[in-house]
């Protein structure tokens, strides 16, 4: 679905300039579009600002990164885009630095962490729009069934996994590895297995034995005894699997902040823990954060960077994190949210924040990494498929990727 956003009187003024943003949408229905946000904020901007204009064109998730590249290669550019990835666009030198848009304030009100995320060789080119870390979510009154306690260890998920199968639950545990979010489900297993997408030399680490053990205890103790349901992983959306679990059909699965908008609106009564380690608690907890990039070509830095100094306001940031459940991508505004009483069930998401690990988006091969382990992570555990040989083969594309780009 798409939409355009525009302010009016757009007519000629020697003075004027029109900017152009594309956006994602968070949204889950038309109520709750994005468009409805970004009409609102535009709106309140041009009441400002008469001589700039902001047209927004807002895609769904699954379409949006693919929309700015076509845009970019046919050399019809936006002035922003509000998407998954930066750090190629960058390479290409087709970015502003924050730097050189947005005012010193506002760039020193990004949350530390999101804003080193958002570099390239030291330089920050990525704004960070939007966060989000994981927890377990468990359905409160199917464990009440079984007699179940929440997990927090693999061998206590699996064995509670076993006994709400037991129970005839649809999706003892549901794991999406589905080309929708592949990689958000990959990440927070490979980090409670205590290994990730990176090693400790920097580069790739996809077929690290820490990684592949993970896999493997996946292939066998939950998907192969039956334990993560009818649906092959491989096949499983993340919008699937949030969709069951505010069905009750779910038992356990990793969540973020919008899964508690979901299932408060269908009566599931729901508890959040953080993701089980293989021995204990994982140490740390995913974090996924989407980004603001603003482009060169057409010239218009000084607009643009106002307009973002206007976007990431305490306010426009709180409301458009309490519109969606996500988290602030500022300082400021995370204070807010921390002490305001209206906002504390995003706290546990919060306080996971700062131990959080996020994708490796600084690299400039991260995009194409990302869109392999959507296409081929979910085969790992597939019966008769090896972990192994599927980490090794996705590690051997992404270091061809990150030759490529590098070179």
């Amino acid at each position: 679905m798409t939409g355009v956003l525009s302010g009016c009187g757009l007519g000629g003024g020697s003075g004027e300039v029109t900017l152009k943003l594309v956006a994602a949408d968070y949204g889950d229905s038309a109520a709750n579009s994005s468009k409805k946000y970004w009409a609102d904020l535009v709106d309140a901007y041009e009441a400002r600002h008469p001589d700039v204009h902001v047209e927004v064109s807002v895609y769904s998730w699954t379409e949006v990164d693919r929309k700015v590249r076509r845009m970019v290669d046919a050399g019809e550019a936006p002035d922003m885009a509000q998407i998954g990835a930066y750090a190629d666009y960058a390479a290409e030198d087709r970015l502003y630095r924050a730097g050189d848009v947005l005012s010193i304030p506002v760039q020193a009100d990004f949350v530390p962490q999101l804003a080193q995320a958002g570099e390239v060789d030291g330089v920050q080119y990525g704004m960070p729009f939007a966060a989000s870390t994981r927890l377990l979510f468990y359905n409160k009154t199917l464990f009440g069934k079984a007699g179940l306690k929440p997990p927090t260890t693999w061998a206590e998920l699996a064995a509670d996994a076993a006994a709400l199968e037991d129970d005839g639950v649809t999706y003892p545990y549901a794991l999406p590895l589905g080309p929708e979010e592949a990689q958000a489900e990959t990440l927070q297993w490979l980090l409670s297995g205590g290994g990730g997408y990176t090693s400790t030399v920097g580069g790739y680490g996809l077929d690290a034995a820490e990684n592949i053990e993970t896999f493997t205890w996946l292939k066998d103790e939950l998907v192969g005894k039956g334990l993560t349901g009818p649906v092959a992983p491989g096949k499983l959306n993340r919008a699937a699997a949030f969709a069951a679990f505010a069905d009750g059909r779910v038992g356990m699965l990793n969540g973020h902040p919008s899964l508690m908008k979901m299932a408060q609106k269908k009566g599931v009564k729901f508890g959040m823990v953080p993701m089980p380690g293989k021995d204990g608690a994982a140490r740390n907890a995913l974090g996924v954060a989407d980004w603001m990039a603003a482009f060169k070509q057409n010239g218009h830095g000084e607009q643009i960077g106002d307009f973002l100094d206007f976007v990431y306001s305490e306010k426009n940031v709180l409301t458009f994190s309490r519109e969606y459940d996500l988290l602030p991508v500022t300082t400021s505004a995370s204070s807010a949210m921390s002490a305001s009483a209206g906002d504390q069930d995003l706290k546990p998401f919060l306080d996971e924040l700062p131990l959080a690990e996020l994708y490796p988006v600084g690299r400039t091969s991260w995009a194409t990494v990302s869109a392999a382990l959507k296409k081929r992570i979910g085969t790992a555990v597939q019966p008769g498929e090896s972990p192994a040989l599927v980490l090794g083969e996705l590690q051997t594309r992404a270091m061809t990727a990150d030759t490529s780009t590098s070179g």
